[in-house]
């Protein structure tokens, strides 16, 4: 009880603890269902995102041997030369999900990435066939991260929300609710002894008053 000041030894004390303690009770009762909420929310998110995140490894794989491969045949000066013009991208998030809502931020229409050899405005021949399946690939793991990017921003929101509930369950079950027992539990002791105390000096009155 730090900060509230000294405890008086009331039966009314004892009444505010008791009332105090089991509002702490409900409000960790409450919590809990929240956090087996999430948790459930988590697990269900889980296994989706890891198999996403499989498909994203394997295509920055791909990508990334084709890289090797035009590398060999085209030398980086030329694969420079074919990455010009560049290109801005610009995606806006819609619908913005609430803290702790099972619903993930999407973006709105995410562009679609991989070009041909029109879009890049290439001469047919003047590049190496390898270049361009090197460019597509990184365009397709581009793409499937704009993919996967809300469903991971949601995932780690949940997480961050698991752990603040958490952490609250803990600083009321392991802190407040213990400080509030052992408070109660002084004040009814020494409310008890004082009964004892008083009733023990009252038959002494009365002994001697019957003397």
């Amino acid at each position: 009880m730090s900060g509230a000041g000294p405890l008086r030894i009331t039966r009314s004390s004892l009444m505010r603890l008791s009332r105090r303690l089991d509002q702490v009770e409900k409000g960790a009762a409450l919590l809990e269902k929240r956090r087996d909420a999430l948790v459930t929310q988590l697990f269900a998110r889980v296994r989706p995102t890891l198999d996403a995140r499989r498909v994203i490894e394997q295509q920055a794989g791909q990508a990334y041997r084709a890289l090797i491969d035009a590398l060999a045949t085209s030398g980086r000066g030329d694969l420079a030369a074919f990455g010009w013009p560049g290109r801005a991208l610009h995606i806006q998030r819609v619908d913005p999900a609430p803290a702790g809502s099972a619903v993930p931020d999407r973006f709105a229409r995410p562009p679609t990435l991989v070009r041909g050899p029109a879009a890049r405005a290439l001469v047919p021949g003047q590049f190496d066939a390898a270049a361009e399946q090197a460019a597509q690939a990184f365009e397709r793991l581009l793409e499937t991260l704009l993919a996967t990017a809300p469903e991971d921003f949601a995932i780690r929101q949940l997480g961050r929300d698991l752990a603040r509930t958490v952490r609250q369950v803990n600083v009321l079950e392991q802190r407040v609710a213990v400080d509030l027992t052992r408070a109660r539990v002084h004040v009814r002791r020494t409310l008890d002894e004082r009964e004892r105390e008083e009733a023990i000096r009252l038959r002494r009155i009365a002994a001697q008053a019957r003397r």
